[in-house]
């Protein structure tokens, strides 16, 4: 049923993304880019985050706990770190601002037969009033891993089919907004209002038709996406590759093909400092939904836009996503930004992570265990481990 999904990925992306070279509707151009990776990208990660690594153990025996960041959202397991519920977080937003998020359902897969799990998931979308197309996801989930679009009921039965049971998804309406962003919100515990620390666009990955070139050339000739060609081709168990007859299609001239319905970089995306965007009236309207979650100090929102014109005037988009103190600093990820710069922004990000947290610490909240945290983090790359490839 994987090759049936994947003979559908051009017509099912192509519908999501402008036919429009090298731009994006409602999102900046790409022109002024110098490179199109970013240094940082070129060193494998578990040689990249040794330095943020270290600086944690410094941070942590300087405030006595290396479990510190755990209390900088009290409400959330593990500060939202790892292991949390992202249903249960979206679920912490007041209902006078439910409006701004994306509808979705939390489903637990039991243990059944995909079939009995299959008719139970379209019972309840028909009550939450959702169609197809819909976004499905894991609910403790990290990176994009196991996020699929699902155009119809034979795609859901699919997903549900290879979905781990035992564990819990979230069903989300697809917003048909071509802009997508990271807004980093931060407030010091004490203080009345928040702040937009930094804004994140984020850019699909894709290669332009030149009416010459097959797809699967395109993808290996493209700087940026031959570095994740494996994912494109369906040489990854994690993700929804295209079919053989779509990667011997030649696209034509001019025409932009969208490679993968995530946007993460582990999925190839191209994130840009966007905090030129940050207006009064942009962080008045995430301020107010993030105040009206119980002791909310540090995270990301993660968002679909219509328009930077209307962003900037905190209107036009739809939250899909909240994330807790796992948020990273990604706007530091842009192309143009050097490593140098990259390691401080990360750093500067981790030093308010700990300052948060530690205010937190000093008004009654006690940090995890070391044991919990860990078992957190087990427990979210072991289900990481099971769930279906991502499209």
């Amino acid at each position: 049923m994987t090759e049936v999904l994947s003979q559908k990925l051009i017509k099912t992306f192509r519908r999501y993304v402008p036919s429009m070279k090298k731009k994006f509707n409602g999102m900046p151009s790409l022109e002024d880019l110098k490179k199109f990776i970013a240094t940082a990208e070129r060193i494998p990660n578990n040689i990249l985050y040794i330095p943020v690594g270290l600086r944690w153990l410094w941070l942590g025996l300087r405030y006595r706990s290396l479990t510190l960041p755990s209390v900088s959202n009290p409400m959330i397991e593990t500060g939202g770190f790892m292991g949390e519920s992202k249903a249960s977080v979206l679920d912490m937003v007041g209902d006078e601002y439910r409006n701004w998020i994306a509808r979705y359902i939390l489903f637990h897969r039991d243990g059944g037969s995909a079939d009995s799990n299959f008719q139970r998931a379209l019972e309840a979308l028909k009550i939450k009033g959702l169609e197809f197309p819909i976004v499905a996801k894991p609910d403790i989930g990290w990176n994009g891993y196991g996020v699929r679009f699902v155009e119809n009921e034979t795609q859901l039965l699919e997903y549900l089919e290879q979905f781990p049971p035992g564990a819990n998804l979230i069903l989300q309406e697809a917003v048909n907004y071509d802009g997508e962003a990271g807004i980093f919100y931060i407030r010091i515990p004490g203080n009345e209002k928040g702040y937009i620390y930094s804004i994140t666009l984020r850019y699909y990955p894709f290669v332009v038709g030149d009416g010459k070139s097959t797809l699967k050339q395109l993808i290996e000739n493209d700087e940026r996406t031959k570095f994740r060609a494996h994912l494109y081709l369906g040489k990854s168990p994690k993700h929804v590759g295209f079919s053989n007859e779509d990667l011997e299609r030649v696209p034509p001239e001019g025409e932009l093909i969208r490679l993968a319905f995530i946007g993460s970089l582990r999925a190839g995306g191209l994130y840009r400092d966007g905090s030129h965007l940050i207006t009064p009236e942009l962080t008045e309207r995430f301020d107010t939904i993030a105040r009206s979650m119980p002791e909310f100090y540090y995270g990301r929102f993660d968002i679909r836009f219509d328009s930077t014109d209307l962003l900037k005037r905190g209107e036009g988009f739809k939250i899909i996503e909240i994330n807790g103190a796992g948020a990273e600093a990604i706007q530091a990820w842009d192309p143009n930004v050097s490593l140098m710069k990259l390691y401080s922004e990360f750093f500067r990000a981790q030093s308010l992570l700990f300052k948060v947290a530690d205010r937190n610490r000093k008004r009654g909240y006690k940090p995890a265990t070391i044991k919990d945290f860990l078992k957190a983090i087990k427990k979210q790359n072991r289900l990481v481990d099971m769930y279906p490839p991502a499209s």
